[in-house]
């Protein structure tokens, strides 16, 4: 039946006000978890992208260049060559219609309610790898890589480039006038472009860039540009200022000298000129564009890959300010990704910091909680929970028992500054927490070791103190870590370092 104009068009709004009312019945639903909540914006999204693209055909429909759609509407009144036929177009219809059912007469009427409960249900492919968590952490471990051996980087841990990758107005311009930061550059915008349409489908990037670009131009017209105010303000008045040298201050080759061999040699670079040599060479290939020019000069005092001096001069500066200008706009697009995925950058950071203090089988154990609690998370908040007493809830996620929360004291909070102020509820696991990764790890950075004699002690500057103590009375060199530093097995049980060393060379743990 879309053989005809009109029905592909009848066909195509159709489309388009079932996709619109799927839309509104998915988004009426409220997901439990946030994997649901992203399969709903991807769906959405998709669904978005299927109406602009309807609506694209149906206007190009509608414009009727060809005459298609008037020619089709003339035949349907029965128009013909030699006059009107009105009951001929009918019958003509007819049997088209007749002839379809007779070719499909398994043709039925579809359910729509059927159909769009099918549709919330689908789940959307969505790429992410395994370092990503769908969606919950950055994975720039490529772009670290590439920033630590790059001029520009420094050589710093995965943990600090968190930090630091997006403020790249903190790196000198000249290290940015680079074709390897620029390639840099524009791998990592690729990539938070690529991760921000991920885990924000629904968000009108084109919108948030054409902002972020009039700001930007309106900030470089100014040198106003964080990182690039000396280049913002050589652009309006002089953009060869930095680069060329004013030959008419100097009379003589010694005197061209004096500048230095750094100085002749960008000028020599701006003008498309070789730039080699010694300092005296550097001098005389300059001066002599004080009295010829460029044009008439012999080809060999020009670079090689440089064509001739069509290319030099103000086109050959002017190029290269607006390579400038492009990194810093990728910059000040980088930089607003950045904001609006902090709370991400954030998740990661912590997450990073967490992994370094865990074994492999404690990351795939706790990766394996974290799926169970998505996959129960739903049906636990869907239940309404009687707890007038605000008790702590248990394995179960019910509140536990009253007699349970006197006698073990759950309702009183404990707080540890070694493990970033975190708190625990209840005196068992206040005191089960002194060998957990997070208070070890505490007194790993503060170069403390964690024996029993910092039992009980939360505060930083206490256990500084008493360490301080402990070395004083027994001795720096004193401290017998084989004896006094404790481990743990998987089981729970503490020894101390030599015996846990003999016990697992002999392979009975």
């Amino acid at each position: 039946m879309s053989s005809t104009l009109l029905e592909v068009t009848r066909a195509a709004h159709e489309d388009v006000e079932q996709l619109e009312r799927l839309m509104v019945k998915d988004l009426q639903n409220d997901p439990p978890t946030a994997k649901d909540k992203l399969y709903q914006s991807h769906r959405v999204r998709n669904n978005i992208d299927t109406i602009i693209s309807t609506t694209e055909k149906l206007i190009e429909i509608y414009e009727d260049k060809d005459n298609a759609r008037k020619d089709e509407i003339a035949a349907l009144g029965g128009q013909t060559a030699t006059g009107i036929n009105v009951f001929s177009a009918f019958y003509d219809r007819l049997k088209e219609i007749r002839e379809y059912h007779r070719k499909h007469p398994a043709a039925r009427l579809v359910n729509v309610n059927e159909e769009d409960e099918a549709l919330l249900k689908e789940e959307p492919v969505i790429e992410f790898s395994g370092e990503e968590a769908f969606g919950r952490y950055l994975d720039l471990h490529e772009l670290f890589n590439q920033y630590i051996n790059s001029k520009f980087g420094s050589k710093i841990e995965y943990s600090a480039y968190l930090d630091v990758f997006s403020q790249p107005h903190n790196i000198p311009w000249k290290l940015k006038s680079t074709r390897q930061f620029r390639e840099y550059m524009e791998n990592l915008l690729e990539y938070l472009i690529y991760f921000f349409q991920r885990t924000e489908p629904l968000q009108d990037l084109d919108r948030i860039f054409s902002k972020v670009e009039a700001e930007f131009e309106e900030q470089w017209a100014n040198g106003r540009v964080q990182g690039w105010e000396k280049q913002g303000q050589e652009n309006e008045d002089d953009p060869a200022q930095h680069t060329m040298i004013d030959l008419d201050y100097y009379s003589t080759v010694e005197e061209l000298m004096e500048v230095g061999p750094e100085k002749l040699k960008e000028a020599l670079a701006s003008l498309g000129l070789k730039t080699g040599g010694t300092v005296q060479q550097r001098a005389e290939r300059l001066f002599l564009t004080k009295h010829t020019p460029l044009e008439k000069l012999d080809k060999k005092h020009f670079a090689k890959g440089s064509h001739g001096p069509r290319q030099n001069g103000s086109t050959a500066v002017s190029q290269d300010i607006n390579s400038l200008k492009h990194i810093a706009l990728m910059e000040a697009k980088m930089k607003k990704l950045s904001d609006l995925l902090s709370k991400t950058i954030e998740q990661t950071k912590e997450n990073v910091v967490k992994k370094q203090a865990l074994t492999y089988e404690e990351m795939e154990q706790e990766r394996e909680e974290e799926e169970t609690q998505v996959d129960t998370e739903s049906d636990d908040e869907d239940q309404q929970i009687y707890n007038p007493l605000k008790l702590p809830m248990g394995w179960d996620g019910k509140p536990i028992p009253y007699w349970l929360y006197k006698l073990h004291g759950l309702g009183q909070e404990f707080k540890c500054e070694i493990c970033g102020n975190y708190s625990y509820w209840g005196r068992r696991a206040f005191e089960r927490h002194f060998k957990e990764w997070r208070h070890q790890h505490g007194m790993r950075c503060l170069g403390i070791p964690n024996t029993k004699n910092f039992n009980e002690i939360t505060n930083i500057q206490e256990a500084q103190e008493l360490w301080e103590k402990i070395r004083e009375r027994q001795g720096v060199n004193k401290w017998r870590p084989d004896l006094e530093e404790e481990y743990e097995d998987k089981e729970g049980n503490i020894y101390n370092k030599k015996t846990y060393t003999d016990l697992q060379r002999q392979g009975l743990i």
